[in-house]
């Protein structure tokens, strides 16, 4: 599904260029379930960024379902970024005067999709992450938990094959990162395939596979865990 060949990415400070990943080589099938380790400033959020189309590297490859997505143009990766690919932050970027629904429904505006059909799926997403009786709630009127969880729903709208989660427990009691958790596990036992990025072993306890990443570069592409 996903494969990165010699993806490098560097930023110039002044006259000087600063690699922040060199030279990745890594390969994720479909249906895994994979979390990325690493210190701060190890790249891990950089690597996702790739990932998820959303920032491009200065050289190398990057194979979506065998299409180089690397050379696609900015209309092309937009439309990967929304039909393909869900996305789940720590601080959940929830609009704030919009209910929960309506949160949930943002990513089909933006496909196209027809009112009736959104809040169709919409419903469904909520329902299916235990929110069924909080679609007309707005943000400021939810729990850290909910607020996820409807980030949650919010990515799965659009079906996507892919999630990508960046710290998605961040800010989160460790009571309610399990449940969020739970979640992730439940959407992978589907097929979606998930990535999360995180610094937290509990976190990436819950994953099938390790990816660590230090100073840039990929240290250990771990091994599958089946009782993970």
């Amino acid at each position: 599904m996903i494969q990165l060949s010699g993806i490098t990415k560097s930023y110039k400070v002044g006259k000087e260029s600063f690699d922040v990943l060199k030279d990745i080589h890594l390969t994720i099938e479909e249906g895994e379930f994979i979390s990325i380790m690493g210190p701060s400033g190890s790249g891990k959020s950089t690597l996702m960024n790739i990932i998820g189309c959303l920032d491009r590297p200065t050289t190398g490859h990057y194979f979506l379902d065998g299409e180089d997505v690397a050379a696609y143009q900015d209309t092309d990766l937009a439309k990967v970024r929304n039909l393909s690919i869900g996305f789940v932050f720590q601080q959940f970027q929830l609009l704030p005067r919009l209910t929960a629904l309506k949160n949930a429904e943002l990513p089909m505006v933006y496909a196209g999709v027809k009112k009736k059909e959104r809040e169709e799926r919409a419903m469904l997403a909520l329902e299916k992450v235990g929110l069924a009786d909080r679609m007309n709630h707005l943000p400021n009127e939810l729990s850290g938990g909910q607020k996820q969880r409807v980030a949650i729903a919010r990515s799965i709208v659009n079906k996507p094959r892919l999630i990508l989660a960046d710290e998605p427990t961040g800010a989160l009691d460790t009571k309610t990162s399990v449940s969020v958790m739970e979640q992730f596990a439940a959407l992978n036992v589907e097929g979606t395939t998930v990535i999360i990025v995180t610094h937290e072993q509990e976190v990436a306890d819950y994953t099938k596979r390790i990816i660590m990443v230090r100073d840039g570069e990929v240290q250990s592409h771990g091994a599958e865990r089946r009782n993970a």
